[in-house]
């Protein structure tokens, strides 16, 4: 696929992800963490305006010059900005005139990529800037289905008649085997990777197992039911100041109706299933039912080791669905179920590797400042672009959020 096809393709998967909103819809910001669907439009078009055309198109205009000062996130070097918490106030500039600036954008853009012949430089600016647009591409699912679950009428982000059958549970939980050794990790090949993946990086394993599957609904409700919430013992000293002072009881968006516990789903209220993985789980609560099963999280490195011996490829049976964009969880490859369901919580920090370079200038600033206070996680979820899943892609949260797929897998050290 030309650069130009992979350009108009990413571009409309984002439009197509907020076909279903109406108006109202793309200027809420319930909580900081979550943005405006009208906000992530404009800011990753904002993306290509400033870091493709501004800088390498003499001759081109700036669709408005206030959008630099709205749409800009996080990189210092380039300016002021709005404030996070403040991306709701932000009923002007409409949502026709962003998706008016994302139209002039976008021809400018396909007229530039039909009309020059890029440097190796600017070419991976552009590919950054598709693969930053996937990566909003899943936050638009994410904080949508968070804008939607604050309403008090659950509105559907698609209908219930679309909603997923019930997950299919792999055959048994099996415990596969990892000797000791000292591995290679990072991306080292060919093809696009974040700065925060690329190696080498080396690290010594001891022998581990891990579960062939993630965690289900119905295993983390034995949790639960066996008192998981109100027993110390099993959480880290934050993780238990956070139950208590947010009265945390269950995973994000569960409610009991009539004894039965609901999720809600971007189909709208339904039933827990018991057999999908579990989601929306925090760090704290990851770790809290790894110590209440007797068994503990993986490093990012056994990940990334387990996915080297067990999974090597993002498998063909993985449910993204090019024409939908959105999936459910519990996809199965075989007997295996490591990519693309759920982010998998690890035991590691959010630390550079040996290798890590910063970029020069403000693409500097994407991944490296944020290496402080997080935890990583593994493997992509139902909400991610199939495309945009790799066994080396390192996501970041802090512990204590859940608005993002987040799930749980096990491991445990060999004697």
């Amino acid at each position: 696929m030309s650069l130009l096809a992979r350009f108009q393709r990413v571009r409309q998967q984002s439009l197509y992800l907020c076909s279903p909103l109406q108006t109202e819809d793309f200027v809420v910001q319930p909580v900081v963490d979550v943005s405006p669907p009208k906000w992530h439009l404009g800011h990753t078009t904002w993306f290509f305006e400033n870091f493709v055309l501004v800088p390498n198109k003499p001759d081109y205009k700036v669709f408005d010059a206030d959008f630099n000062f709205l749409f800009n996130s996080y990189y210092e070097s380039v300016g002021q900005r709005v404030a996070r918490p403040n991306r709701g106030f932000l009923s002007r500039p409409t949502v026709e005139k962003v998706f008016d600036y994302r139209a002039y954008v976008n021809q400018h853009m396909e007229a530039f990529l039909e009309g020059h012949e890029l440097s190796a430089t600017l070419e991976s600016v552009i590919e950054l800037g598709l693969q930053h647009e996937q990566q909003h591409q899943e936050l638009l699912v994410t904080d949508t289905k968070f804008i939607f679950g604050q309403n008090p009428l659950l509105p559907a982000y698609l209908p219930a008649s679309k909603a997923p059958a019930k997950a299919s549970t792999l055959q048994e939980t099996a415990w596969l085997s990892v000797p000791e050794g000292v591995y290679e990790f990072g991306h080292t090949g060919g093809g696009f990777s974040f700065d925060n993946e690329r190696g080498p990086q080396k690290a010594y394993l001891h022998a581990f197992s891990f579960s062939n599957k993630l965690v289900t609904n119905a295993e983390y409700m034995a949790f639960m039911e066996a008192g998981g919430y109100t027993d110390f013992r099993h959480w880290l000293s934050e993780g238990w100041d956070w139950v208590n002072t947010h009265q945390v009881n269950s995973p994000m968006y569960w409610e009991q109706k009539e004894g039965q516990w609901h999720q809600f789903t971007m189909h709208g209220l339904l039933p827990v299933d018991p057999d999908a993985p579990v989601t929306h789980v925090s760090y704290f609560e990851a770790d809290a039912f790894a110590a209440w099963s007797g068994k503990r999280l993986l490093t990012e490195f056994e990940w990334e080791r387990a996915c080297q011996l067990y999974a090597p490829e993002v498998p063909a049976a993985a449910n993204f669905v090019e024409d939908e964009y959105y999936h459910t969880t519990a996809a199965q490859a075989g007997n295996m179920q490591l990519l693309g369901d759920a982010w998998e919580w690890t035991a590691s920090a959010y630390l550079p590797y040996a290798g890590f370079e910063k970029e020069a200038g403000a693409i500097g600033e994407y991944n490296g400042k944020f290496m402080v206070n997080q935890m990583v996680l593994r493997g992509g979820s139902c909400a991610t672009p199939r495309d945009h899943i790799r066994n080396t892609y390192r996501n970041f949260w802090h512990a204590h959020l859940r608005w993002q797929f987040n799930g749980i897998r096990l491991a445990q050290t060999s004697k």
